[in-house]
């Protein structure tokens, strides 16, 4: 017998998506969201999943969010797909798709931002001012607009994730936050909404980012320096035709801090340009 899978409500409303979470809470229910910024990939996918695991409902969030990008042709060109978008959450038995105009999670008026000092500076952070007070504050009100019980996000942005921790941490808010592991494609490429926008040249060179990003880490282990690995990396990358290498760094899993040897848990973190395609990944060391 075929089963019959309901395509998500797309609600628009942050009244009409409270009134009905509100009454999904009064039946028990966990609520769980996934938020997104569209152009959804199968990374994306996998977060539902699991979110579809932990919870009764399940609320994905699509919303390219301005106060986010420090530059404003990046979010011109940042792709958006909204009915193909459904199409792929359609079999995942996503309940609602939040897809809120700019001026509903903005209105006139709107005056606040929010910091989550030390751990938002380095990094993404040195190299996109203001990034990560967008992050944090979009990330709030979607916390505040679904209520939702658990939220999940995937460990590509693994700076964005430990932000999101500390937010969470910081401000008592009653969401358990969940990192998800990063998706690639069978040639290691973490996938990103930004890989529509390589052509075919770029996207060819693109994985050697993660490929130089696995060699530093094998000779770190192998009791290489770690500046003399990271140099390795950088020049690797920018062999392989990389436009520019903004960093390759080691640094703490939890707080971001510089480190120089296997002590503690730590990730590679890198960030760097193919095709004028800014890409970033993490790998744990």
């Amino acid at each position: 017998m075929k089963t019959t899978v309901n395509a998500p409500v797309v609600i628009r409303s942050v009244a009409t998506l409270r009134e009905l979470v509100a009454r999904w809470k009064g039946a028990g229910e966990a609520v769980g969201v996934v938020p997104t910024m569209g152009a959804l990939h199968a990374g994306h996918l996998s977060l539902v999943r699991a979110a579809k695991q932990d919870c009764a409902r399940v609320i994905v969030t699509i919303f390219v969010n301005p106060k986010q990008f420090n530059n404003p042709a990046d979010l011109l060109k940042y792709p958006r797909a909204e009915a193909t978008d459904a199409a792929l959450l359609a079999p995942l038995g996503v309940d609602v798709i939040f897809a809120p105009p700019t001026g509903e999670v903005y209105p006139d008026g709107f005056a606040t931002s929010i910091t989550v000092a030390g751990i938002s500076g380095p990094l993404e952070g040195a190299h996109r001012p203001g990034h990560f007070d967008g992050v944090a504050t979009v990330v709030a009100k979607l916390f505040g607009m679904t209520q939702a019980d658990h939220a999940y996000f995937g460990q590509k942005d693994w700076q964005q994730l430990q932000v999101v921790r500390r937010l969470v941490a910081d401000l008592d808010l009653a969401v358990k936050v969940t990192g998800c592991e990063t998706i690639r494609e069978a040639d290691g490429l973490a996938m990103s909404s930004r890989n529509l926008r390589l052509g075919a040249a770029a996207r060819a060179k693109a994985p050697a980012l993660h490929r130089a990003m696995q060699d530093a880490a094998a000779a770190i282990r192998g009791g290489a320096p770690v500046p003399a690995a990271m140099k390795r990396a950088r020049a690797d990358v920018l062999a392989a035709g990389f436009d520019e290498v903004e960093y390759i760094e080691l640094r703490s899993a939890a707080m971001l801090e510089r480190v120089n040897a296997l002590d503690m848990p730590v990730r590679m973190l890198a960030a760097a340009s193919v095709g004028g395609v800014r890409l970033i990944d993490n790998i744990a060391v």
